[in-house]
């Protein structure tokens, strides 16, 4: 457990620091926005695109990946949608609470934390559950909250909302790598070396970004957001892991699957909240929560992927 936890603490620590730097006012908060803006669209993009181009997209997609991985999630989805309205809560905020319940930080901590720590392995299904993210559980939180505000979908609402998501800069650049990697090409060696150095700087300003985002956070509503905390970190690769048994999914995509569930409550589903204007105490409270939380869990699923 010492081992396995003192090879996550470095990712930890970067988020340490951009906490420390931006709670004492070192780096300001809108230094975070803009830090954030980079990572998302240059050097995190850079560093899809590469792992992309060098995989086989026949040996990317798993059926069995995706269902366990949909059929997991979805559950919890359910079980926090459910809860949420069993507590009286509106659609749209039960659905807000039942994104936390499953969408993890996979861009920003998950990629960069889990193919370092697993290995080139770790691309293939940390692509595919990022992914699955964005291109479904984003787009239902996105649809359920249109329909429910204005009492049904319209093609002209519906269509926007589809190209926003699929213009999403972590998308494009997973589509393009993949797509370069079908071709076959080779990637020039001023290109891939271009690639390796802004793509190296996603790792850090990631992790940098996360702290210093977390900085501006404040608990409140405890007893709701540490539900969603606990859910996300516990319930989710639970229910997922439970899921790549049943369908025998490969041991190795199904650690990678167990770990990517394990990750702390993404910033985007923050965005989403404060788009809307829905829950967003409660989901910025789950965020610092979890993140904080996962300085202990994540070290603890790792060991135990190990020894499965």
């Amino acid at each position: 457990m010492l081992a396995v936890f003192l090879k996550t603490l470095p990712f930890f620590g970067l988020i340490g620091l951009g906490w420390l730097a931006a709670r004492t006012r070192f780096f300001p908060q809108e230094g975070a926005a803009w830090l954030t803006k980079f990572v998302f669209y240059f050097a995190l993009s850079a560093m899809l695109f590469r792992f992309a181009a060098r995989l086989d997209l026949a040996a990317l997609f798993d059926g069995r990946f995706v269902l366990a991985y949909l059929g997991g999630s979805l559950a919890v989805w359910m079980i926090g949608l459910a809860a949420a309205r069993a507590r009286g809560l509106p659609v749209a905020e039960a659905a807000m609470e039942a994104q936390c319940c499953m969408i993890g930080n996979t861009g920003f901590l998950g990629v960069p934390m889990l193919v370092v720590l697993l290995g080139e392995r770790a691309v293939g299904p940390v692509l595919m559950v990022l992914t699955i993210d964005m291109l479904v559980f984003s787009t239902l939180i996105t649809l359920i909250i249109h329909a429910g505000r204005s009492g049904g979908l319209r093609l002209a609402t519906v269509i926007p909302i589809l190209r926003g998501i699929v213009a999403n800069p972590m998308i494009l650049s997973m589509v393009a790598g993949l797509a370069w990697a079908q071709m076959r090409l080779p990637l020039p060696v001023p290109l891939d070396e271009f690639l390796a150095m802004l793509g190296a700087a996603a790792t850090p300003g990631a992790l940098f970004a996360i702290g210093a985002s977390l900085a501006g956070r404040r608990i409140g509503r405890l007893a709701a957001s540490a539900w969603l905390s606990g859910a996300k970190l516990v319930l989710h690769p639970l229910a997922v892991g439970l899921a790549a048994w049943a369908l025998r999914v490969e041991p190795v995509a199904a650690g990678v699957m167990v770990a990517a569930a394990a990750l702390p409550v993404a910033g985007n589903v923050y965005i989403l909240a404060q788009y809307f204007g829905v829950a967003q105490q409660r989901v910025s409270a789950a965020i610092l929560i979890s993140t904080a939380a996962s300085i202990v869990t994540i070290p603890l699923v790792m060991l135990l992927i190990g020894q499965a």
